[in-house]
């Protein structure tokens, strides 16, 4: 596995800044392993994320998902729950849930909840917040509208939160995408993170942007070169 990542990074001028869509080939020309990796993309801001009138954080919809199945669990009742049934949630519930979870399962990936039901799902802040599976009305997981979230999410609804060092993290799909598929993908998580820019943020917002696979090197993206306007 050392030689085959030798090759691969050999290939790579890591002092180079590729366009993107040279950056996105080279992951896919670059994989050497045996399951299906992910392609992310990592941006460093501009922004100063200890103050928080500089946090970015938001959601997008990847134009062609992100290539994984996504199980998500809805916190509903009544009419709501049918919908979410209807809208293909895969664990629909209230109370049996939150006491199912309270036990320690956390057999699901994404979860939505109804606002009438947080006092209840609130218990469970401590278990699902450190995951990030904690429903939030700011990413859309927290509404009475949970056929439209649910579609979302599995569609390839993807979030990103800014990290202590400036950094967004974001997967953009797998290595087994066609190039084109990747980079459209890539375009939309840049468009939404461009969209955020913090007012106070100063200076120049997209500083630098890596894109890899789960085992692949980081290539550099011409940020200049960029067209996402």
């Amino acid at each position: 596995m050392g030689k085959k990542l030798s090759t691969v990074e050999a290939r790579v001028d890591t002092s180079k800044e590729y366009p993107v869509e040279e950056a996105l080939a080279l992951v896919k020309e670059g994989t050497y392993v045996k399951f299906d990796e992910t392609v992310d993309l990592a941006i460093n801001l501009g922004v100063d994320p200890k103050k928080s009138d500089q946090m970015v954080r938001g959601t997008v919809v990847l134009p062609y998902g992100t290539g994984k199945p996504v199980r998500v669990l809805v916190f509903a009742k009544g009419e709501k729950e049918k919908e979410a049934r209807e809208a293909g949630a895969d664990y629909v519930g209230a109370e049996d849930l939150v006491e199912k979870i309270q036990q320690g399962w956390l057999e699901f990936d994404k979860a939505v909840a109804t606002p009438d039901l947080m006092g209840m799902v609130g218990k469970l802040g401590k278990v699902l917040g450190p995951r990030g599976l904690m429903p939030n009305p700011k990413l859309g997981t927290v509404t009475f509208d949970v056929a439209k979230s649910v579609k979302e999410i599995k569609a390839g609804k993807v979030e990103y939160k800014v990290e202590k060092a400036g950094i967004v993290h974001v997967p953009v799909g797998k290595v087994s995408f066609d190039r084109e598929k990747l980079l459209e993908n890539a375009i939309a998580v840049l468009k939404s993170v461009t969209k955020a820019k913090p007012a106070t943020s100063k200076g120049k917002y997209l500083k630098k942007i890596t894109v890899s696979s789960t085992m692949g090197p980081g290539i550099k993206v011409d940020v200049g070169r960029l067209k996402i306007s």
